[in-house]
């Protein structure tokens, strides 16, 4: 019987909620039925029919009256009532268009902007990662316990160590960066390409499966083994046109045969979208790298058995790579594991920007609700009269106030709307354009973006509505009526909320520019940042020689000669050397050395430097300075002698107050043997990263020949004129001499300098629009602030120019009354900014995070914008008639 009843009363609810406007018809026929079976009654019992009409309308009572009572028993009658102030909000915000259109804009900008921000955060940092349970992922890295650098990659054989010896973990897995170019049997063109070397269980680790064929088998991971290729959705579908054929087929691989086994799936990008061909993991080594421990070129991915297991894992592996590290003393073999989450080895570098950006954006947001609520205190103030006739005509405050926030709700619902819309084109652009942005093929809305917009539209709506809504309804509502009340009464109350808001709009504002001005500060310093070369006119081009090809050191270092003498030969062509890698253009190599005549215990960590291959012309194209003894020369050919140049942080770093001319460094290049090399000259630094500081360098000859450590080479070019205007020719220099070659990174040192900077330039100028942007918002609110101020004072105004005051004075008063609130906002905000400053000093460059420069230029921004928003309301006050102002009372 209780369910029968629970049954009926859900089905009225579902029947009064749906069939609302039925339900109040059948009401309205059943009083009137009602009410005639009374008349009737009373005809039968002998009264005239206008008499019983009477006499029954006096006994059922007030009809409208009835049926009111009677609704507002019904349930649902809270939505309805939200409908209805609904229907009020949207007919008086059409009765004012342009204050209607002023507040969607303001606040369109606001959620589109912190909705497309929180799409890319939710994105890139919050949605789990596109495996088998993600979280159970972990990057494991060497470490050396002595130094700083806690994230160092591991080298082939302690992997294997690893792997073999341990079994805290499910499995680990390992992958190496590696590039590469692929043909068809020349029949199309040959294609470089970038890729990685990944073991025969890395994909099993990940949970990732090839949507066509398989993945590398054990015997396939090995170095000497049968070469075969996984090739990326995009490239499957590009190159090969989806040809699922393809699989089992063979193609061409740096000019050797491989067979392709697997196209893996589209949704996988990992380790970044660049990475198009995969090859097995122990093909990217020697046999002599394979049992090396001391390169470190390896990325490892383990998986956890559960997710507390993950302490004792990684202490097993630490142990054990304690026990290689004292069996392999003096090699630079580390001596301790450390673990991070993969996620946060994927994001790791954007992270911190993203949070500042969201940030930023989450400020532009709480100002544009200032600004709206500041635009309602002056609507609320034009409309003061109709809200306390209403208050007096029986509406409670809270009938007031709940209409005034609906209203709120109602901009701000349509400003989200719009604002929705626009974040769709926004996030997309973001996403193309932000430079090394991860997973940025990943980014789309979803049902947790929506929520998030819908959850914005409400919070915004009850910041921007609840206080002018209360300070419009208070106890001194019904002064309102009196006509002297508009000059004398309320206006303070509402002028202090104004200029409260004005305040914190502001302070907010102060917080947005300083983050802006430190990030882009610190952009400007990585731009200009002292290369140590000439950087102007300067054209760079990378290429690659196949081992197997060019597999003696006669052919490698006749292509190169070749390639150099073809383009020196061009028109417009003042120099041209080679290099391994240019100036800004990365890490590159590096290596460990010992130094004979300063014996020590073994290699250090602290005795490395960056490794350059070079030929004598490199130093003379970018004007590299030669500080002491010479470059190398004719001889340096053929391994005929061992002549290196180190770079001048080299020379005062080890040899301190001495001379390292003919001095000696014991090491072994790119894990080749051990030897021993003469120093035969000094050069300037050049910076290899920007934002890094400078690195020792050791030069090489590249003409040795070596087929393992000089086939990949930069071409550099100096012009006489704009080097875009011979990249076309110089690229064509290399299918001249190999039709099998293609040319790759063609590229200006001043574009390789952009590419480098171009994720903080990126995040600098978007923090620096959303504060431009704020300051425009803080500059139409002074302004309307003033505006309404001088409204509200009218007759005072002309009361003290009747009285003699100078309109100076009141030029001077008005200006005062805007400058107020902004010189609060302005301590307020320094002391934020202060703050925030401190929180961004990891991502700033070249500069400190109080730096005085950006705070002047941040505050006198700031000023001349407050005083040029308050000139026009003040010219505007010292204009007033006070003749016509006294009438107006």
């Amino acid at each position: 019987m209780a369910v029968m009843r629970w049954l009926d009363r859900v089905r009225i609810a579902v029947r009064m909620l749906l069939r609302r406007d039925q339900e109040k018809q059948r009401l309205s026929s059943e009083m009137l039925f009602h009410l005639e079976q009374l008349i009737a009654e009373n005809v039968r019992r002998g009264l005239s029919p206008e008499g019983a009409r009477l006499d029954a309308l006096k006994a059922f009572g007030n009809r409208s009256v009835v049926e009111e009572q009677t609704h507002s028993q019904w349930s649902w009658n809270w939505l309805e009532g939200i409908g209805r102030d609904l229907r009020y909000g949207a007919r008086t915000l059409t009765r004012t268009p342009g204050f209607s259109v002023t507040a969607i804009v303001v606040m369109a900008l606001g959620i589109g902007a912190t909705t497309s921000l929180f799409t890319i955060v939710r994105s890139v940092l919050l949605r789990p990662l596109p495996f088998r349970d993600p979280d159970k992922l972990v990057m494991l890295y060497e470490q050396f316990r002595n130094t700083k650098s806690p994230y160092n990659e591991a080298s082939p054989a302690d992997f294997i160590d690893w792997h073999e010896q341990t079994h805290g973990f499910q499995d680990i897995a390992a992958w190496r960066w590696w590039a590469g170019q692929i043909s068809n049997d020349g029949r199309e063109f040959p294609e470089v390409v970038g890729g990685a070397a990944g073991s025969s269980n890395f994909f099993a680790v990940l949970g990732v499966h090839p949507v066509i064929g398989r993945t590398f088998t054990a015997d396939e991971d090995r170095p000497g083994a049968e070469n075969v290729v996984m090739l990326s959705w995009s490239l499957f579908q590009s190159r090969y046109a989806g040809d699922r054929s393809i699989v089992g087929r063979q193609i061409r691989v740096d000019s050797r045969p491989a067979t392709v086994v697997g196209v893996l799936p589209k949704q996988f990008s990992y380790p970044g979208p660049d990475v198009k061909v995969w090859i097995p993991y122990g093909s990217a080594f020697t046999p002599e790298e394979w049992r090396q421990h001391d390169i470190h070129q390896t990325h490892v991915i383990a998986r956890l058995r559960t997710e507390k297991s993950g302490d004792a894992a990684v202490k097993e592996v630490s142990a054990l790579q304690y026990q290689i590290h004292m069996q392999n003393q003096g090699l630079l073999v580390a001596d301790d594991v450390v673990a991070r989450p993969l996620i946060e080895d994927v994001v790791d570098e954007v992270k911190t920007p993203l949070i500042v950006l969201m940030g930023a954006v989450g400020c532009m947001l709480l100002i544009a609700c200032l600004n709206l609520s500041n635009l309602l205190v002056a609507r609320a103030a034009a409309r003061r009269r109709e809200i306390a006739i209403r208050g007096a005509l029986g509406a409670s405050r809270w009938k007031l106030i709940q209409e005034q926030v609906t209203e709120s709700l109602a901009i701000c619902a349509v400003g989200g709307a719009v604002g929705a819309t626009l974040s769709v084109v926004v996030t997309q652009w973001l996403g193309a354009h932000w430079r090394n942005l991860p997973r940025a093929d990943d980014i789309h809305s979803d049902s947790a973006v929506i929520a998030f917009s819908v959850a914005i539209v409400i919070v915004t709506s009850l910041l921007a509505g609840l206080a002018p809504a209360i300070s419009s309804t208070g106890k001194g509502l019904l002064v309102s009526l009196h006509e002297w009340s508009r000059t004398v009464r309320g206006s303070t109350a509402r002028a202090s909320v104004r200029k409260l808001l004005l305040t914190g709009e502001i302070a907010l504002t102060v917080v947005l520019l300083t983050t802006a001005g430190l990030l882009f500060r610190s952009f400007i310093n990585l731009r200009t940042s002292d290369l140590g070369c000439t950087s102007e006119n300067i054209l760079t081009m990378r290429y690659g020689l196949p081992e197997k090809q060019y597999d003696r050191p006669e052919k490698v270092v006749a292509f190169h000669e070749a390639l150099v003498e073809r383009v020196r030969a061009l028109p417009g062509v003042e120099a041209a050397g080679l290099v391994s890698t240019a100036p800004a253009a990365g890490h590159g190599y590096d290596s460990v050395f010992t130094i004979p005549e300063h014996p020590s215990q073994g290699k250090m960590l602290e005795q490395d430097a960056l490794t350059r291959q070079a030929d004598p012309e490199f130093f003379v194209a970018l004007h590299i300075p030669v500080l002491s003894g010479t470059t190398f020369t004719n001889l340096d050919r053929f391994r005929r002698t061992l002549h290196v140049i180190i770079s001048k942080k080299f020379a005062e770093q080890f040899f301190p107050g001495e001379n390292p001319l003919g001095r000696h460094v014991r090491v072994g290049f790119q894990g080749q043997k051990e030897e021993t090399y003469e120093i035969i000259g000094v050069v300037g630094d050049t910076l290899h990263d920007i934002g890094q500081p400078m690195k020792a360098t050791i030069y090489r000859p590249i003409l040795d020949g070596d087929p393992h450590m000089d086939s990949l080479a930069t071409l550099v070019v100096r012009t006489a004129g704009d080097p875009t205007n011979l990249s076309n020719t110089v690229e064509k220099q290399i299918p001249a001499i190999d039709p099998e070659l293609p040319a790759r990174h063609v590229l200006t040192l001043q574009q390789i300098v952009e590419r480098a900077t171009a994720s903080q330039s990126f995040s600098a100028s978007l923090v620096l629009a959303f504060a431009t942007l704020s300051l425009v918002l803080a500059a139409v609110g002074l302004y309307g602030v003033l505006s309404f101020l001088v409204t509200q004072r009218s007759s005072e105004i002309g009361i003290r120019m009747a009285l003699g005051a100078q309109r100076s004075e009141v030029v001077r008063l008005v200006l005062a009354d805007g400058i107020r609130p902004v010189f609060l906002g302005l301590m307020l905000g320094i002391g934020g900014g202060a703050a925030t400053s401190m929180m961004i000093k990891s991502i700033l460059f070249g500069t400190g995070s109080l730096d005085p420069m950006v705070f002047a230029v941040m505050i006198g921004s700031l000023l001349i914008t407050a005083v040029i928003a308050s000139a026009v309301p003040a010219l505007r006050a010292c204009r007033i008639e006070p003749v016509q102002a006294l009438r107006l009372e």
